[in-house]
């Protein structure tokens, strides 16, 4: 058995030497353990543009946040964790809050599971419930901003322009597609170093064919996050070579994408960044008496209400959001094929995409790929329209009749029923078993937990609706266990108040 003072490795990250250049931001990330030479990763992010005034104190800030943001994902490993750079209180009060809460979610989504990237010695951890878990102390220094000073300000950014944190997948192309309808977007692809960049490529070389406001700033993020698991004693040495749909520890990782969006929308003033997630990635948890959000509070609602009250804070008064909130994934699968087919055809929604002829092309076997396939296949859509091979659509059917899908319950019953009955899988036990008719899947979904419109800014709300309403056909809102058919009060769609819930420890 483990104790959490056993994953204490590291005496002192320290994130400084924070540089800002007009396209360019650097900050060098410094670990010090016992005796041993520190060792050091120069953290960047890259823009084609100059979105960064060296000489404004409120460009140097925005640098220091998003420079900072992979730090915290290591309040459990490190006694100290020092920020070095130019903060106001509101960025001291979202980072503090920040690191306890993925702290939280690190210790029941990465700590307390069977996690194959961590040594057998480290396993069984035994942790006591108590009202704080990070073991870091978190210091902020300002060696080389000190006669900086952020001003006050209190803006009123553009609410029809829309900035979009975008990736080849569904979610983000549906976004666009809406958005553009809304007025103004802006796609922001945040292309990494590794890999994960080749699930965008399709979409950003359509976007940049098509959308003159295309934004493409690079970061070596996922590089720092691989040198950092580098220094953890408690990871298999052979990480690199396990497969798995998971990190091996980070889970704030969409907040390192989102602060580099942020410097976009600051010099466009933007008004709206919409970040796509569905409605099933609003979750509570509790493991051990320990809540928690299932390892998706940065997906979860909860997560674009806490970064808008900070942009309040701060006096940017942006609104972040997701316009698909109240949208299943199949409902967001619908509209995509029938309203923007020829974004849909750019999609790639597959971690272990590769080239081919020139375009990325999904791998076809993984879990992700047999769900869009089964999606597709239950809309009447053609899977070779976003790639798929005809062996692969055939071996992706094949799949769904043996293997699940990583969906709530109800969503993934609903697409198993559609397929049974347009005759799409074999039916044996393991599909009648999972096939059960939920016809709220393919409607609006509202309740108080994961979906409200009071999540939605009021200027979004009457034009939003009516953009998605002819295919979903009917608003629903949950009462009790029942879904019942539901319509909102123009008092309601224009209610002026916009109260984001906080978050929940």
């Amino acid at each position: 058995m483990s104790q959490l003072s056993d994953f204490l490795v590291i005496d002192q990250l320290r994130v400084h030497q924070i540089e800002v250049k007009p396209g360019q931001i650097k900050a060098d990330y410094t670990v010090r353990k016992d005796s041993r030479p520190e060792q050091h990763f120069e953290h960047i992010f890259s823009y084609k543009k100059p979105f960064f005034d060296p000489r404004k104190p409120e460009d140097i800030n925005l640098a220091c946040m998003a420079l900072c943001q992979v730090a915290l994902n290591y309040g459990l490993f490190c006694r100290e964790i020092v920020l070095d750079g130019l903060f106001d209180t509101a960025d001291q009060e979202f980072l503090k809050a920040m690191l306890e809460n993925t702290s939280r979610e690190i210790i029941t989504n990465k700590l307390l599971i069977d996690n194959e990237f961590i040594k057998e010695s480290h396993k069984n951890l035994q942790v006591e419930k108590k009202q704080h878990y990070t073991q870091a102390k978190l210091i902020f220094e300002n060696t080389a901003y000190s006669e900086y000073k952020i001003p006050r300000v209190q803006q009123q950014p553009a609410r029809d322009q829309y900035a979009i944190l975008s990736s080849g997948g569904k979610d983000s192309l549906l976004s666009y597609g809406i958005a553009r309808e809304l007025g103004t977007a802006h796609p922001v692809y945040i292309n990494e170093s590794g890999r994960h960049w080749f699930t965008a490529v399709n979409a950003y070389r359509y976007y940049k064919e098509t959308e003159p406001n295309t934004v493409k700033p690079w970061t070596n993020s996922d590089r720092v996050f691989n040198w950092m698991l580098k220094q953890f004693p408690f990871i298999r040495e052979n990480y690199a070579h396990i497969r798995a749909d998971i990190y091996p520890i980070r889970l704030w990782t969409v907040a390192v994408f989102l602060f580099g969006v942020l410097p976009v929308v600051r010099k466009r003033n933007i008004g709206n960044v919409l970040i796509g997630n569905e409605y099933d990635t609003t979750v509570k948890g509790s493991t051990t008496g320990i809540s928690h959000y299932n390892g998706l509070f940065d997906q979860s609602k909860y997560f674009d209400n806490t970064l808008s009250r900070y942009y309040r804070k701060k006096g940017w008064n942006i609104y972040q959001y997701s316009i698909l909130r109240s949208l299943s994934e199949l409902l967001i699968m619908k509209i995509l094929i029938r309203r923007y087919p020829q974004l849909q055809q750019h999609q790639v929604s597959c971690h272990a995409a590769h080239e081919q002829d020139g375009k990325m092309k999904p791998c076809g076997n993984c879990e992700k790929c047999r769900r869009i396939i089964g999606m597709m296949v239950a809309l009447g859509a053609n899977p070779e329209n976003c790639g798929y091979s005809q062996e692969q659509i055939r071996n992706g059917l094949a799949q769904l009749a043996s293997k699940s899908v990583k969906q709530i319950g109800s969503d993934a019953a609903h697409l198993y029923y559609m397929l049974l009955e347009q005759g799409a899988i074999a039916s044996n036990p393991f599909t009648k078993k999972g096939a059960r008719a939920h016809p709220e899947i393919l409607k609006l979904r509202f309740d108080k937990e994961r979906s409200t419109l009071q999540d939605l800014p009021v200027h979004i709300r009457k034009p939003l609706l009516h953009i998605l309403k002819p295919y979903a056909h009917e608003l629903v809102q949950r009462e009790g266990h029942q879904w019942k058919a539901a319509a909102f009060t123009e008092q309601q769609l224009e209610q002026t108040k916009y109260t984001p819930y906080e978050i929940q420890s």
